[in-house]
């Protein structure tokens, strides 16, 4: 039976032991789980002592974690069970170290796949990594602040008009994209001011590849305008993406917490809950400004064409 591992950490600014008493009770987990944002209405119950918790949802599946073991202010020993869309156990385990004022809090799985799943091993251990950054970012909030940011709404199908564009088109990885796309807003700007182009108001970026497990991405960084220019730069594409039936979730909060949002929506996909339009990439606008707004406050809505 094949196994996958997955192994991630976060620093805390905050007291180990208030780190330890978020994981060790699964009644705090509703606060910053990266599953359970993506399904608020899932059947979850957790026992009254907080050590065992299981659920029932369409994008959840079906399943059960126990607290089996825990060191106080160390490590805590979890049993993961699936039960649907496929059965699977996983061994979980959380260590802690105190680095002063702060801590480190590291979230560990091995799991055991079935068979039929050998061929899936390293595209799982991308995924559930990514889950386990999600969840530990927001861990790292609601240590921290006292809650998470990171709300999403549910608006549904909706019409799209079409959006011409100016944009940049860039390849970079995971770990450059946020720094990648800072660069890019301010020279599409700059081209939009010299050539005096009217914007519509509309900004977005949208996703040509999205390969984690090669972990490469290509994207464009694009501002919406009344005409298309005749010309462009080198660095300056054109283009259109035309008017749609989208599915949209809004996101509020920071942008490093935008996964969450997305990860919803390609879990949506996969349960059939909207079928996609290929002929188009799905892309994000942003209905306001940092530094306009705190970061929490941010605004930023996901689409999905579909059919």
């Amino acid at each position: 039976m094949p196994t996958a591992h997955v192994s991630r950490s976060i620093e805390i600014h905050a007291p180990v032991d208030r780190v330890f008493e978020a994981v060790n009770d699964f009644n705090k987990w509703v606060k910053w789980s990266p599953w359970l944002i993506m399904e608020p209405e899932v059947d979850n119950s957790v026992s009254e002592a907080g050590k065992y918790n299981e659920w029932e949802g369409r994008r959840s599946g079906k399943g059960n974690m126990r607290i089996l073991g825990e060191e106080q202010n160390k490590s805590i020993d979890i049993k993961l069970q699936f039960l649907k869309p496929f059965k699977s156990r996983s061994k979980i385990r959380f260590e802690f170290e105190s680095t002063g004022e702060s801590s480190k809090a590291t979230w560990i799985m091995d799991n055991k796949m079935p068979f039929f799943f050998f061929f899936m091993k390293k595209m799982m251990e991308v995924y559930i990594g990514m889950d386990f950054e999600r969840g530990l970012r927001m861990l790292k909030e609601y240590c921290e602040d006292g809650k998470a940011h990171s709300r999403i709404e549910f608006t549904g199908e909706e019409k799209q008009e079409a959006i011409h564009y100016v944009a940049i088109e860039t390849e970079c990885t995971k770990e450059t994209m946020a720094k990648k796309m800072q660069e890019d807003f301010p020279k599409l700007f700059g081209y939009i001011g010299e050539n005096e182009l009217e914007m519509t108001g509309v900004f977005f970026t949208q996703y040509l590849k999205w390969n984690m497990k090669r972990n490469r991405i290509v994207y464009r960084t694009g501002a919406g305008v009344k005409s298309l220019p005749d010309k462009v730069s080198e660095t300056i594409i054109k283009g259109t993406i035309p008017a749609c039936k989208v599915y949209t979730l809004e996101h509020f909060g920071p942008y490093h917490h935008l996964g969450n949002a997305w990860s919803t929506l390609y879990t949506m996909q996969r349960t059939k809950d909207f079928k996609i339009n290929k002929a188009i990439y799905p892309f994000e606008t942003y209905h306001n400004k940092p530094g306009e707004v705190p970061n929490y406050e941010l605004h930023t809505k996901i689409h999905f064409p579909i059919k």
